[in-house]
This record gives C-alpha cells, sequence and structure tokens, in this order.
C-alpha cells in the first residue's frame, strides 16, 4: 500500500494506491477494482455556500465532496503517477496554485479490522 500525500495552503489531502494483492475498498459501479493497482482518494471542489469549512492560505474555504472514485491501473508508475496528479488537481480545485503543492509517496502496511 502507498499513501500519497499532498501539501499546500495550510492543509492537506491524502489517498491510497492499493498494491498488487491487497484488497481495495469497493463501493457500487467502481470501475477496473480488479487492476493489478488500484488509486482511491476523495475529489472535492470550492463552492459559495454549504460544504464543509477547512482553512486554505489563512482564509475559510468552503468544500463539496464528490463520491471516491477507484481507478484501476496496470502499472505502479500509472498509479502513482495519476496519484500525484489527482492530488494536486484537488488543490487547484479549491484555489492553490499547483506550483506550491508538494506530493510525497510512501509504503505503508495494510492496516486489518
Amino acid at each position: 500500500m502507498l499513501l500519497v500525500r499532498g501539501h499546500g495552503g495550510g492543509t492537506d489531502l491524502t489517498g491510497t494506491v492499493f498494491e498488487r494483492g491487497e484488497e481495495p475498498p469497493s463501493y457500487k459501479g467502481t470501475p477496473n477494482a480488479d487492476a493489478p493497482y488500484v488509486w482511491v482518494c476523495d475529489s472535492f471542489y470550492a463552492v459559495e455556500s454549504g460544504g464543509s469549512p477547512i482553512e486554505v492560505d489563512g482564509e475559510e474555504v468552503r468544500i463539496a465532496f464528490e463520491s471516491p472514485m477507484p481507478r484501476g491501473f496496470e502499472t505502479k508508475e500509472q498509479a502513482v503517477e495519476a496519484a500525484k496528479e489527482h492530488v494536486v488537481t484537488q488543490f487547484v480545485r479549491i484555489g492553490v496554485d499547483s506550483d506550491t503543492v508538494d506530493v510525497e509517496v510512501e509504503s505503508a502496511e495494510p492496516t486489518v479490522d
């Protein structure tokens, strides 16, 4: 399992790449969940009203979440590249300059419930 974490605007976001042999969470309508590598992460965007407040660069931004949509990939490199792009895109969607987003990838052991 790989954690792909982005930091920007004073906040962060983490998603997970499930690797070959690991069981990703399943959702209704999940595409490519049986792929060797599966990326799962929240998607969100800024809204004028409603949503949840977070602080970005010292100011309150209200965000709404979309349902997580796992994406399957054939190679680890494809999954990690898509994960990095996804994380940066989420920050851009709430007004953070993409050049200021730091993304890191770390290996993690899966947790057992």
